[in-house]
C-alpha cells in the first residue's frame, strides 16, 4: 500500500518511529510516571484496571496495583498492531516502517560492504523457514517464562535483537536478516500469503519499476529514487511477494511454519488457562506486570483444580511443542483428505493449488485465532459497542482476505505477469489491432482478453506469433523474470495461446544465443567481465607511468 510513498518520505517515518521505539526501551529501565495512569485510585485514566484480584492456581490472588505500561504498550498494542497491519496493508508496508529494519541497515548507512555472501551459506538459504519457526518458538517461551512481566529482560531482549540485526546485516548485507533469521519474518510468510489484502501487484508494474518494499535510495544528484538491491535473495519477497510465495510454497520448511504457526498460537494462549485454572489471568492482562520469574520452579499446570508438579520452565515448551505436533499433524492429515476430494471432484486444480488453497484456510483460521487472544486485554477496556465492532472487523477482513486469494494460482500470476510484456509487444506488430477491439485499447484488455486476442485476432501470421514470442522471452531473460532452464515453463501460458509448437522455444532460444549470449548466459557473461576487469588492472600494475616493463626493471637491479 505505501509502496509508491516516497523514500525521503518513509525516511521520516522510520525515524520518528525508530525514535519511538527507543523511547520505549528506555522506558524499560527508567519510568518514573506512567505509573500514575494505572493506579486503581486514578478514575480519570483508560488505562487503570477494573479488577479486584484475579485466582490464580486456586488460592492465590493477584491484585491491582500500579505499575510502568511499557510492557503492556508493547504486547498488549504494538505487536497486534504489526500482525494487523501485515495482513491487511500487506508485508510491503511493515518492511518499509519496521523499526527493527531501519537499524539493521546500518552497515549500509557507513558504506560497509558485506564480509560474507549469502549464497555460500546453503544451508541457512535453504532451511531459513526452520530457523525461524525455532527462533519464533525460542521467543514465545521466554516471553511465558522470562520477558512478559520483566521490564529490564524485555529491554535487555529488544537491545540484543537490534544488535543481532545489526550483526546479521553487517556479514551478509540487503535484508538477509528480514529474509532468513527474523522471527517476525516467519510471522510476516503466514499471513501474507501471495498478497496482502491491500497490498500492490509488483508483478502487473511496469519494467525496471521499484515495486513493494524493495530495497531503494535516492540519488543525490537527481533526486530520483534508484534501486538498491544487492540480491541477497531471489525471488525476493520485498521486490514482488507473490512470486515469493508460489516458488516457496514447496520449499523445506515451508508447510511446517504454516501448520506449525497455527499450533503455536493456539498452544501459546492456552497455557494461561493451563497454568492458572482460569482465563481471567490473560484476559485481565496481569501476565504484563506479574514477575513470572519467582513462579519459574512452582507447578506449571493447574487442572480440574489441582497443581501438577511439573516446573513452570518445563511446562512452557512441553505445552507449545505438544501443541505444534498435534497441529502439525492434524493439519497434514486433513490436507490429505482435501487432497483427495479435490482430485476427485476437480480434477483440473493442481497439486500446488490444493497447498495453496489449504494453507490460505490455515491463515484464515491463524488471524482469527490470534485475534480472539491477542490485544484481547485492551480490547475488553473498551465499551462493549467497540469490542463487536472490532470483531466484526477481523472477520471481516479475514473473510474478504480468504474470498480474495482462494481461486489464485501461480498459472494466473503468470498470465498476470507476462500481460504487460504481451501488450508491449503486439503495439510493436505492423497491424492496426484497435480496429478489431470496437473502440476499446490495448491498455483496457485483461490478461485473459490478451491472451484470446492472440488466438483470434485476423492476420496474425505465424512469423508475427514468432516475433512476439522471441521478443517476451529476451524481455524476461533481461529482467531476470527467469532463466533459460525455467522459460520453457514459465511461458508455456503464452506459447500455448500463440500455438507455437514446444520445439520452437527451443529454436527460439538458438537464435537468441547467437545474437546476445549474454542473455543465455549471464554467469559467463559476468565472469568474462570480471576477468577483463582483472586482467586491465594486472597491465595497469604491470606497466607503470615512465617505468617501463617488468625485464627493464629486473635488468637494472640486476645491473
Amino acid at each position: 500500500m505505501l509502496s509508491k510513498v516516497s523514500e525521503s518520505k518513509m525516511h521520516v517515518v522510520r525515524w520518528i518511529l525508530v525514535i519511538g521505539w527507543f523511547f520505549l526501551i528506555f522506558s524499560l529501565f527508567y519510568d518514573p510516571i506512567t505509573h500514575i495512569l494505572t493506579d486503581p485510585n486514578n478514575i480519570l485514566s483508560p488505562l487503570r484496571d477494573s479488577h479486584e484480584g484475579i485466582r490464580v492456581q486456586g488460592d492465590k490472588f493477584i491484585f491491582e496495583k500500579p505499575y510502568p505500561i511499557a510492557t503492556r504498550l508493547f504486547w498488549g498494542m504494538i505487536v497486534p498492531a504489526a500482525i494487523f497491519i501485515v495482513f491487511v496493508f500487506g508485508h510491503e508496508t511493515w518492511r518499509r516502517i519496521c523499526p527493527l529494519y531501519f537499524l539493521s541497515q546500518i552497515p549500509r548507512a557507513l558504506c560497509l560492504k558485506p564480509r560474507l555472501k549469502i549464497e555460500n551459506n546453503q544451508w541457512l538459504t535453504k532451511n531459513h523457514f526452520y530457523l525461524q519457526f525455532f527462533l519464533l518458538f525460542i521467543g514465545l517461551c521466554s516471553r511465558i517464562l522470562f520477558i512478559n512481566s520483566t521490564r529490564l529482560i524485555l529491554g535487555l531482549f529488544l537491545i540484543a535483537t537490534i544488535l543481532s540485526a545489526i550483526t546479521i546485516v553487517f556479514l551478509y548485507g540487503g535484508r538477509s536478516w528480514c529474509h532468513y533469521v527474523c522471527p517476525f519474518g516467519a510471522v510476516q510468510t503466514v499471513f501474507t500469503g501471495p498478497r496482502g489484502l491491500l497490498g500492490s501487484n509488483a508483478h502487473q508494474a511496469p519494467p525496471k519499476s521499484i515495486t513493494q518494499s524493495m530495497c531503494r535510495t535516492v540519488d543525490k544528484t537527481s533526486g530520483e529514487e534508484k534501486s538498491a538491491c544487492i540480491g541477497c535473495k531471489s525471488p525476493c519477497m520485498d521486490i514482488d511477494s507473490e512470486k515469493s510465495y508460489w516458488d516457496s510454497l514447496q520449499k523445506p520448511g515451508r508447510k511446517f511454519l504454516q501448520y506449525g504457526y497455527l499450533g503455536l498460537a493456539i498452544g501459546y494462549f492456552v497455557y494461561y488457562r493451563l497454568y492458572a485454572g482460569n482465563f481471567d489471568y490473560y484476559f485481565s492482562g496481569v501476565w504484563t506486570y506479574d514477575n513470572s520469574l519467582y513462579t519459574l520452579w512452582q507447578p506449571g499446570f493447574y487442572i480440574n483444580n489441582q497443581p501438577i508438579a511439573i516446573p513452570k520452565i518445563v511446562a512452557v515448551p512441553l505445552t507449545l511443542g505438544l501443541s505444534i505436533i498435534i497441529c502439525y499433524h492434524v493439519c497434514h492429515k486433513l490436507e490429505k483428505i482435501f487432497r483427495g476430494y479435490s482430485k476427485h471432484k476437480y480434477p483440473e486444480v493442481s497439486s500446488q493449488q490444493v497447498l495453496h488453497r489449504v494453507f490460505t484456510v490455515i491463515t484464515f483460521l491463524a488471524f482469527n485465532a490470534f485475534f480472539v487472544y491477542g490485544g484481547r486485554p485492551e480490547i475488553l477496556r473498551l465499551p462493549m459497542f467497540a469490542q463487536l465492532l472490532f470483531n466484526a472487523l477481523i472477520v471481516l477482513v479475514s473473510t474478504i482476505w480468504l474470498v480474495r486469494n482462494w481461486k489464485r494460482s501461480s498459472e494466473q500470476y503468470q498470465r498476470e505477469s507476462l500481460t504487460h510484456s504481451f501488450r508491449r509487444q503486439l503495439q510493436k506488430l505492423p497491424i492496426n489491432i484497435e480496429q478489431f477491439l470496437n473502440g476499446r485499447s490495448l491498455e483496457k484488455l485483461k490478461a485473459d482478453e490478451l491472451f484470446v486476442l492472440a488466438e483470434v485476432l485476423p492476420q496474425f501470421s505465424e512469423r508475427g506469433r514468432h516475433y512476439v514470442y522471441k521478443w517476451m522471452l529476451e524481455e524476461a531473460l533481461a529482467e531476470k523474470c527467469t532463466c533459460t532452464e525455467k522459460s520453457f515453463t514459465y511461458l508455456m501460458p503464452i506459447r500455448q495461446k500463440l500455438g507455437l509448437p514446444d520445439e520452437e522455444h527451443y529454436q527460439i532460444l538458438s537464435t537468441i544465443s547467437s545474437e546476445s549470449p549474454e542473455l543465455i548466459y549471464p554467469q559467463q557473461s559476468e565472469n568474462i567481465e570480471k576477468t577483463q576487469t582483472i586482467h586491465t588492472k594486472l597491465k595497469h600494475l604491470q606497466k607503470p607511468p615512465n617505468s617501463g616493463s617488468i625485464q627493464t626493471q629486473i635488468r637494472r637491479k640486476n645491473r
